[in-house]
């Protein structure tokens, strides 16, 4: 896809609002003593402070403001992920994606992209495909939406969650990881030669620390950079309850000195210590010369998908908390050097179960995965069709006793303990034969035993 003069134009915007943000940024900084907002803080150290932005939120006057008034960088929650780019093959859509960018560059924001290739969210005829075919789909993708939005990205996040959970330090199993171990690489270098000018990251959770899985990607990082694999920053989720790992700023610094940057991506931290906790993470980017910023995973507690555990900096009103005042206070003292706090994060295990739909319930079946931690989980359900496609489908699952449903998304649901019955929302109700679609909720409790059951409708 060429590049049209409008993109070349909204570039060139970026940079020159971009360079006005941060100069008044820097100017308030020095004439006032104390930057009195995130974006301006972080910029005199000179990062960024950022926010994922959901398009259908642009509407919310308190939410824009917050976001205009705050914010330097912005990352789309949903809007340039594969589904929503390419829902059907070589038909792209950029609607939503271009929204946020728009808007960002017209307040002189950077946009982070998120995210290219990823096991989850992809669109249906992905799930059709295998090997050389699948792989050629992945790179046509990356080359794609890179080329469309060249030169308008600070950083892509290319590949997203690639590494498994627990112990091994391996890659996750995908259907992109079965198509040859080196998939991402192939994925970094179909972005470089896309967009030359955007940071190209590897992006992960549960690596805060220093642990198999941190470490399985380290190895990666530092495999491609001693064979010049175009990797320039690794992005830490950082989704962390209770408290920060006390390796947290050691971790970071040990992927900096392999000479890529590092960005904690997708901060939310619940607890009661809720703002010590995001002090402690936001001295440690500033301890890191090479940790570029830092970007929360929305802007109110209402906005995000952690529901009822109020993980953000701005309350339900779009007031500050605490744990504002605890970020702009860390930001404002400088790179001052964290004091490790002597806990660690819960235990994160995944455990996936998988239930078969019993006999006279319909044309499917469906199989459910779990994140889990101390006190919480999500839940991915994976419907599946028969011999015949689906026009509709419900899901019964059945929660242990304790456990309850928070929220939850890509489906309608009825109840939140016990038996909960899902229900296909208007664009994943058809399903052809063999194929997939799949949903998710968070929850409150252990998981532990849940089932499920499919019935066509």
């Amino acid at each position: 896809m060429r590049m049209t003069s409008r993109s070349l134009s909204r570039a060139a915007l970026a940079s020159t609002l971009l360079a006005a943000s941060l100069g008044a940024s820097l100017l308030l900084a020095t004439s006032a003593g104390a930057a009195t907002t995130l974006g301006a803080s972080a910029a005199q150290t000179g990062r960024y402070f950022g926010t994922a932005v959901s398009a259908g939120k642009l509407g919310d006057a308190t939410y824009v403001g917050i976001l205009n008034r705050e914010f330097t960088m912005v990352t789309p929650e949903n809007e340039m992920k594969w589904d929503a780019t390419e829902p059907s093959q070589n038909q792209f859509s950029y609607s939503g994606g271009d929204r946020i960018l728009n808007q960002a560059v017209s307040t002189g924001k950077r946009v982070r992209g998120h995210a290219l290739l990823w096991h989850q969210q992809q669109p249906g005829w992905v799930q059709g495909l295998s090997g050389s075919a699948l792989r050629q789909a992945a790179i046509n993708h990356v080359t794609q939406v890179a080329t469309h939005y060249r030169g308008q990205i600070y950083a892509w996040d290319v590949v997203n969650e690639a590494f498994a959970d627990g112990g091994s330090g391996g890659r996750r199993d995908s259907d992109l990881q079965r198509t040859g171990d080196d998939w991402i690489e192939a994925a970094f270098r179909a972005a470089r030669a896309a967009d030359p000018g955007a940071k190209l990251c590897y992006n992960d959770y549960n690596t805060d620390g220093v642990n198999a899985k941190s470490t399985g990607v380290y190895t990666m990082v530092r495999d491609f950079k001693a064979r010049g694999v175009p990797i320039d920053c690794v992005g830490f989720q950082s989704h962390l309850s209770g408290s920060a790992p006390s390796d947290y700023q050691a971790n970071l610094q040990r992927f900096a000195d392999l000479g890529v940057e590092v960005q904690i991506t997708e901060l939310d931290i619940s607890g009661s210590n809720q703002a010590a906790v995001y002090g402690t993470v936001t001295r440690a980017c500033l301890a890191v010369a090479r940790c570029a910023g830092i970007t929360v995973w929305g802007i109110r507690d209402s906005d995000s998908w952690r529901t009822g555990e109020n993980p953000l900096l701005f309350d339900a009103n779009g007031d500050k908390k605490p744990a504002y005042t605890s970020v702009l206070d860390a930001l404002n003292a400088g790179g001052t050097t964290t004091t490790p706090t002597t806990t660690t994060t819960p235990t994160t295990t995944t455990a996936p179960t998988t239930t078969t739909t019993p006999p006279g319930q319909g044309g499917c079946t469906s199989s459910v995965s779990l994140d889990s931690w101390n006190g919480g989980f999500v839940a991915t359900v994976r419907v599946t069709a028969g011999s015949t496609a689906l026009s509709g489908w419900s899901v019964t699952t059945t929660l242990p006793a304790g456990a309850a449903v928070a929220n939850g998304w890509n489906a309608g649901h009825s109840g939140t303990s016990g038996a909960v019955t899902w229900t296909n929302v208007s664009y994943n109700g058809a399903v052809p034969a063999g194929r997939y679609t799949e949903f998710g909720f968070q929850g409150t409790g252990s998981a532990d035993g849940i089932t499920s059951a499919c019935s066509a409708s």
